[in-house]
Order: C-alpha cells, then structure tokens, then sequence
C-alpha cells in the first residue's frame, strides 16, 4: 500500500515521540491520579463501549468475535498500552450514560457534538473524518451537489440525520424522500423509487454491499465531519490526553486507514471503490 501524507503539521509531535515514549511521558502524571488511566493500569484491560452498526462494530453472532474501525482501532491503543482490549456491549442511545457509569473506559466512533460534551470528555484530536455522500443509480452524475439538484432527481434520506437535514438546505430543488430509518432508505433505492441515497459515506459503502447496485460519491464541495472518541469527564485527563495522542498517531501515520481498507477486504469490499477516511485522500479514491 502506498504511504499516506502528513498534512496536519499539528500532530507531528506524536508521530516523533511514538506510542510507546508517550506512554512514559503520562506515567508520572499516572501514578499521582486516580482516574480511568490507573483503573485500565490495575486491570489490565481497555473496556471498550461496542455498539453493533457496520462498519465501526460489528459482532460475529457464531464466535462472539468483534470486528469494525472502532474495535480495531481500540486493539491497537489496546497493544500500546500492553493491555487487553475487552468489548462492552451498549448501544449508540447508552454511549454517554454508559461512559458516565463507569461501565466502558471508551467510546470510539463518537462525534463530539456540544451537546455530548457538556456530559464527557473529548481529545481535541480527531479520530478520523467521513463526508456527506450519496448512493446513485447507474448514469446519474453526482459529481457536484449542482448536478444533483434537479427536480426530477428523487433523494432518499432517513429522517432526523444530519445527512437528511444538510440536503435539505443544499438541495432546494430535488425531491427529497424521507424514511423512517437506513434500512427503508435503502430499501427504496434497491426498489427504484430512488435516484440516490444520502448518509455519511462509510455508511453508504455498507449499503452498497448490501443491495450491490449503484455507486457511492462525494459530491464536490465536499462536506466534510471528524469523529471522535468519548471518555468519562474527570479531573485527571491523563486518559483523555493519552487517547488523543494515540488518535493523531494512527491517522497522520495512515494506520487507520489501512484498519479500514482492511475491514472492507474482510467484508468482501474492494477499498479502491470506497472513499478513505482521510480528508486528503478524498477525491482519489470513490
């Protein structure tokens, strides 16, 4: 695989001090608090918030085996920290209460909106970034949101998501069609009823698996989101600044792409097909 640029200049610290030197470096802070980090210390064990949603997580129901961005990328902090990695089943609705349990060390894959942030704890570091993007039939030109906008051209969405509100205002011309759920909205693609579908694009690579028919877009100007990952709010922000670190490494360093191209393989996806989940990769692949 080719090697992936660096472009955030802001995280290079991590990169040059690596996972392991940044371990020593919180150790001191470590051993004086009494936080998350000294609980996964004593255990021996990073509990991980897994709630089931392809491609951040997903459980193999025969082997009780958990797959996804979310985990592997939770494996690897997992290895640095030389502990092992232990999936908490939850939910997307319990991820906040979970974490202010003490029920998970971590939620991955959760977008750090000012909402949540006024119950947990964020790393200022990004974990990676997904674009809004669409599913289209065959022959459809989705290169510009412009080339979209078309009255004849019928849009599904799911109701109440930013991908729904956001072609609201883009598309003020499109039919939009609105759907209970993802399931429904890709329902009415498969049957036809129509043109395109609107979710975030790692959502739309799995539904494309799923109905096997039309092509997933970015259509320019990209609109781009970062994810994030959910700690438990507590004085000590070892934890949270660790995490972060450890975010920035695997993404300037193009290890989580290469855990989501390698999530796609194993899901019988070609990555050369999918959008990355690096901003500036965006427009080479897809």
């Amino acid at each position: 695989m080719a090697e992936y640029p660096i472009s955030d200049r802001r995280v290079l610290l991590a990169g040059s001090l690596g996972l392991a030197g940044a371990l020593a470096a919180v150790r001191p802070a470590a051993a004086q608090a009494g936080g998350t980090w000294d609980q996964i210390r004593s255990r021996g064990e990073l509990r991980i918030g897994a709630a089931p949603s392809e491609p951040w997580f997903a459980k193999d129901q025969r082997s009780g085996e958990w797959s996804g961005i979310g985990w592997a990328v939770g494996i690897e902090i997992a290895r640095e920290m030389n502990v092992k990695p232990v999936a908490v089943e939850t939910t997307w609705a319990n991820a906040i209460a979970g974490l202010q349990a003490n029920q998970f060390d971590v939620m991955f894959v959760l977008d750090a909106t000012p909402q949540r942030a006024l119950a947990v704890d964020f790393p200022v570091q990004p974990m990676f970034f997904y674009a809004q993007g669409v599913l289209v039939r065959d022959g459809l030109d989705a290169s510009t949101w412009d080339k979209l906008d078309r009255p004849e051209v019928r849009i599904g969405a799911t109701l109440g998501t930013s991908p729904e509100r956001d072609i609201s205002q883009r598309l003020t011309h499109a039919k939009i069609e609105r759907f209970p759920n993802n399931d429904e909205t890709t329902a009415a693609f498969a049957a036809g009823r129509v043109d395109a579908i609107a979710f975030f694009h790692p959502a739309l690579v799995m539904q494309q698996r799923r109905v096997r028919r039309g092509t997933v877009v970015l259509p320019r100007p990209f609109r781009g989101s970062s994810t994030s990952a959910g700690v438990r709010r507590e004085a000590d922000k070892t934890w949270r600044d660790y995490l972060g670190l450890c975010l920035a490494y695997l993404y300037t360093t193009g290890v989580t792409q290469k855990l989501y191209e390698a999530y796609l393989v194993s899901r019988q996806i070609d990555p050369k097909t999918a959008p990355a989940i690096m901003q500036e990769l965006w427009g080479q692949t897809g």
